[in-house]
């Protein structure tokens, strides 16, 4: 099986992955949900917060979620943490879907995951979500790579390896219609994100694989292998966030403070081109200080609170939420019984996307500008 090293320090905690069998589809809703009563039926555990003084969040290996492992190592983390009188442990989890299974239960606070897939499966399952952090958005991160093949329209009648209903979905969608096709032209086969890589590698008969960083590197690089389409051809549109609990964070406002502090000293880093942070965040990526920096050019960072603010406040993040909805909805995602796209509310400062009434998914920027008046 596939696995990526990690900090080279004491290993982070980690959840296990014994449960990524479940396909996303299953964790957003169940079939014997109506729509009528899935809102008060489908809640989370922490939909009755109180104020208190310790949380867990957790991430997943992605380019963009590597901060939170630094942050977590370097003590980043606990700095914030108390400075407002909290704690906040912080969780890898080896697997990605694994990881929003464990947000979408209860059993941490927060988690790193895209835009869509905080959509489908913990809003669409009835926890009331807000995304405090736009962390990027994928420029080249993610992608569709083929064996023998070097062009888009060789997928046709392929059987396509990817983390079935998560936004590899949706960027094979998106791809698909790039060129005149659709669903209809290939299969898909849902394919855990720790073993995509090591399948694609080994076996002979898996010749189309939906991916991200860093497995989309490790595949491409294969012999006979080739990109043939990637995220940087729907710029803006995968969006990478820190989603936590919005009742966990409207009880426990030194949450979302301590988050975003952390995040953007560790972007502050960045900015600067640390190479001791840079390195760090490199090794639990699986790769060197080069590979990381290819990956990086593939992801548009938001390093400066300045710069997420107007993408917060941007129009183009409702179009966007739209669009995904309007994806989702068509690929049954939003349940089997939701009526239409905006079945489940999403949030934005530009407006809300959906009903009004069954709102379950925020954008809320106030905390990111709460931390640029301090820093002014």
């Amino acid at each position: 099986m596939f696995r990526i090293p990690l900090f080279s320090r004491a290993t982070p905690r980690t959840l296990s992955a014994s449960s990524r069998k479940m396909a996303p589809r299953r964790l957003a809703l169940t079939a014997a949900v109506s729509a009528a009563t899935l809102a008060s039926a489908v809640v989370s555990p922490l939909a009755s917060a109180q104020e208190r003084d310790s949380f867990s969040v957790c991430w997943s290996i992605y380019a963009g979620w590597m901060p939170w492992g630094y942050a977590d190592v370097e003590g980043i983390v606990d700095k914030w943490s108390d400075k407002y009188g909290i704690d906040i442990d912080v969780v890898q989890v080896n697997d990605y879907v694994e990881s929003i299974n464990q947000y979408t239960s209860g059993n941490v606070d927060g988690c790193a995951m895209t835009n869509m897939d905080a959509l489908t499966l913990p809003a669409a399952s009835g926890v009331d979500s807000t995304a405090l952090i736009i962390g990027d958005y994928s420029d080249g991160n993610d992608g569709v790579v083929l064996k023998n093949a070097d062009s888009l329209e060789d997928i046709a009648g392929r059987d396509v390896n990817l983390v079935q209903f998560s936004v590899s979905h949706y960027l094979l969608a998106r791809a698909l219609d790039s060129v005149g096709m659709s669903e209809r032209d290939v299969s898909t086969i849902n394919t855990g994100d720790a073993d995509i890589a090591s399948l694609f590698a080994s076996r002979d008969n898996i010749d189309a694989v939906v991916t991200w960083n860093p497995q989309l590197t490790t595949v491409s690089e294969l012999e006979n292998s080739n990109l043939v389409f990637d995220s940087s051809q729907i710029p803006g549109e995968i969006l990478d966030l820190m989603v936590v609990n919005t009742d966990t964070l409207a009880a426990n406002p030194a949450l979302g403070k301590a988050l975003v502090g952390a995040w953007y000293e560790v972007m502050d880093k960045m900015a600067a081109d640390d190479q001791a942070a840079l390195t760090q965040m490199a090794s639990a990526a699986g790769t060197d200080l080069a590979g990381y920096q290819a990956q990086l050019d593939a992801t548009h960072l938001y390093t400066t609170p300045t710069e997420a603010l107007s993408l917060f406040d941007s129009p183009d993040l409702l179009d966007t939420m739209q669009r995904v909805a309007e994806f989702s909805f068509e690929q049954g995602l939003l349940g089997d019984m939701a009526p239409n796209p905006g079945f489940v509310g999403i949030e934005t400062p530009s407006g809300v996307f959906g009903d009004r009434n069954n709102i379950k998914l925020r954008f809320d920027p106030s905390y990111t500008r709460d931390y640029l008046s301090t820093q002014e």
